[in-house]
């Protein structure tokens, strides 16, 4: 799964990245974005041929439901199921983002609890999972743009520690996920979920980070610092 990560990119880092003609964002570097929390995410403008930048909830909350729901936190949908589960099917065919990411977090279970890890590229570039995202509005005239992050089993590179891991798509492949404006050149559903893959673990590194991580409260750059595994 995919339960914390980092966003730190300086705008136009992500803006030359993504293909914006802009970096027309509040994009504040955070270090430990956790669930129900806003995200920065790069999706395909409405009417428009550009891509645009948005600030999500993390946490999808389909258009038919009734709300936010904290029995389900829906931060993860499953590159398995993605596409015919009904929380998930309407936002796979119309409604895909990318999340950009400089890092995520995992947890290794042991005998002294659970060590964390962060997992990033090894030229610290930015970085895009694969996300859905979801319009949803109240009676009462309330609005809630969400997401959610799609994950898949892990690369060799992270095994090791968690089983599954977010799906990391590649830069050539970021048209494609996003798809057009002419529904005739829309990518059809089998290479869209040919995307849904374990991202080569060649140029990534994975090494233990300190447990203050474990707390959304902490937000540094610290976090990302090589820690002793074992180690308070």
């Amino acid at each position: 799964m995919c339960g914390r990560f980092a966003q730190y990119a300086d705008p136009d880092t992500l803006a030359d990245h993504f293909g914006l003609a802009m970096a027309a964002v509040d994009a504040q570097p955070r270090y430990n974005v956790a669930p129900t929390q806003p995200v920065l995410a790069v999706r395909r403008a409405e009417d428009q041929p550009h891509r645009e930048y948005v600030n999500l909830r993390w946490g999808l909350v389909p258009f038919w439901s009734k709300g936010p729901d904290n029995r389900y936190s829906m931060i993860n949908a499953r590159a398995e199921t993605v596409a015919s589960k009904p929380a998930y099917r309407a936002a796979f065919a119309q409604r895909r983002c990318l999340i950009p990411a400089d890092a995520f977090y995992e947890w290794q279970a042991g005998k002294d609890g659970k060590q964390p890890y962060a997992i990033r590229r090894k030229d610290q570039a930015p970085f895009a999972m694969a996300g859905l995202w979801e319009h949803w509005q109240g009676n009462d005239g309330s609005v809630i743009d969400s997401c959610t992050i799609i994950v898949t089993e892990a690369n060799a590179l992270l095994a090791p520690i968690h089983d599954r891991m977010p799906v990391i798509l590649d830069p050539a492949d970021y048209g494609t996920w996003l798809g057009t404006e002419r529904p005739e050149q829309e990518a059809d559903k089998p290479t869209l979920q040919s995307l849904l893959k374990p991202a080569d673990p060649s140029g990534w590194e994975v090494y233990p980070i300190s447990r203050a991580v474990n707390s959304p409260a902490n937000d540094s750059s610290e976090l990302l610092e090589p820690f002793a595994a074992g180690a308070p």
